[in-house]
């Protein structure tokens, strides 16, 4: 046997914060004043509070503490991992589910303290990426903003379908109701005005082509005042999002004028605007050190696919499903004015066709168009059921092409009636049977 060496420790000072609402469990690992090599711990408990914190700060100070590692615990750490931040210690966050991956985890708020003291000393996990405070208080105004716009895209769909309720069809006529026509129209309606005639006479510019259609779909015989006092309210909702969307953009546009240049190159890339660049730069900042290639930042923003092997062949999945889905907060602006591929124009690029869709089908006569091209087939979540028996043909026969015709499927059986038994051998060799 060969002597072996322990492995030396990512950091000799270590603390490990199990974080709870009201109160957080703390454990301190340093080296052992008495026996060498060996190491010594202890664990005390604190509020959350600012002023109890502020005495875990000179706690983890006098110990002469390099690193605290905590979990994220919903938004319980943040007080904790900022207030040790600005006190000057090295704080690493752990994602929840790299902790719940890794064997061992206690149950108890002592015990997860010493274990997460454990996993910072011996730098088993890397810490998530946690933006300065500067872009954090960017990072505030623009999620909030975001929030009202989908509020007020959310009240809109309701104002949009309250009209349907008393038979009014203004967005079937109308591609936007809430635009300066659709307001006026909709603004004298609340006030009483029930002649079709006459709100159609509020279209102004090319609207007034539609006169007819306006007409048509402006009857008010089933639109009472409780469709009237409940559209009123969410018109005053709608003006109530708008003026504090409003407000943040004033807000947001002083607090990104130190990242003007930042945010004029990001403007320049085709489908991107200075919102979409406002609200980028307060998720990730401005400093790309924090991701080592861009294959990781990618995976933080969750357009990185996933790659399973099974059997030893990989299998490319969708997209992972942790981390900030920022693709999905502007896909219209991020998809406009750029094809799939850089070099080919948008109209150029040919469109994924199945294998069967240029065959004409029965009850189609017509040719299937680019834009009427039949999507690829996607193979359903879960378990894939049983492919049913094939028709038996001739050996050394290829089968036709195209669509096998499927089996006949068996008669039900009847309610009440069961099927006959056969009959075994052993019966009918006593008997003679009619047909043999």
């Amino acid at each position: 046997m060969e002597g072996a060496g322990d492995e030396p420790l990512f950091c000799e000072r270590a603390a490990g914060i199990d974080i709870g609402k009201a109160v957080v469990s703390v454990t301190i690992r340093v080296p052992s004043d008495t026996r060498r090599g060996g190491r010594q711990q202890e664990t005390r408990e604190f509020g959350t509070t600012r002023r109890q914190l502020l005495e875990l700060a000179d706690w983890l100070r006098c110990w002469g503490v390099e690193r605290a590692g905590m979990e994220s615990t919903s938004d319980y750490c943040k007080p904790v991992y900022f207030l040790l931040e600005r006190e000057g210690f090295d704080c690493v966050l752990y994602h929840s589910s790299q902790v719940k991956a890794l064997p061992g985890r206690p149950k108890t708020d002592k015990l997860g303290s010493v274990w997460l003291a454990k996993v910072t000393e011996q730098g088993s996990l890397a810490g998530s990426f946690v933006p300065p405070e500067e872009i954090r208080r960017l990072r505030t105004h623009t999620r909030y903003r975001r929030r009202l716009i989908q509020a007020r895209t959310a009240e809109k769909q309701r104002c949009e379908k309250l009209p349907e309720d008393g038979h009014l069809k203004l967005s079937s006529v109308i591609s936007d109701i809430h635009g300066a026509c659709g307001r006026d129209m909709l603004r004298a309606i609340i006030a009483g005005e029930r002649n079709p005639r006459v709100l159609a006479g509020l279209a102004r510019g090319v609207m007034r082509r539609k006169t007819a259609r306006l007409e048509e779909a402006l009857d008010c015989s089933f639109f009472t005042g409780e469709h009237a006092f409940v559209l009123q309210m969410m018109l005053d909702e709608i003006d109530h999002f708008t003026a504090r969307i409003a407000g943040l953009d004033e807000r947001i546009a002083v607090l990104c004028e130190p990242y003007g240049r930042q945010i004029a190159q990001l403007d320049a890339v085709p489908g991107f605007g200075v919102t979409a660049a406002q609200e980028l730069i307060g998720e990730i900042g401005t400093d790309m050190t924090a991701f080592p290639t861009p294959g990781h930042l990618c995976s933080w923003a969750r357009v990185a696919p996933r790659v399973t092997r099974v059997c030893g062949q990989a299998q490319r999945q969708e997209r992972h499903r942790q981390g900030q889905p920022l693709h999905r907060r502007h896909p219209r602006r991020r998809g406009r004015g750029r094809g799939p591929h850089p070099d080919i124009p948008p109209g150029q690029v040919p469109a994924h066709v199945h294998p069967h869709a240029e065959e004409e089908s029965p009850g189609c006569p017509h040719e299937n168009p680019a834009r009427h091209r039949p999507r690829p087939p996607v193979r359903p979540p879960g378990r894939v059921p049983r492919t049913r028996p094939r028709l038996l043909r001739a050996p050394g026969r290829h089968p036709p092409p195209g669509p096998q015709p499927r089996a006949q499927p068996r008669t039900p059986r009847l309610q009440g009636h069961h099927r006959a038994r056969p009959r075994s051998r052993s019966r009918d060799r006593g008997t003679d049977h009619p047909h043999r």
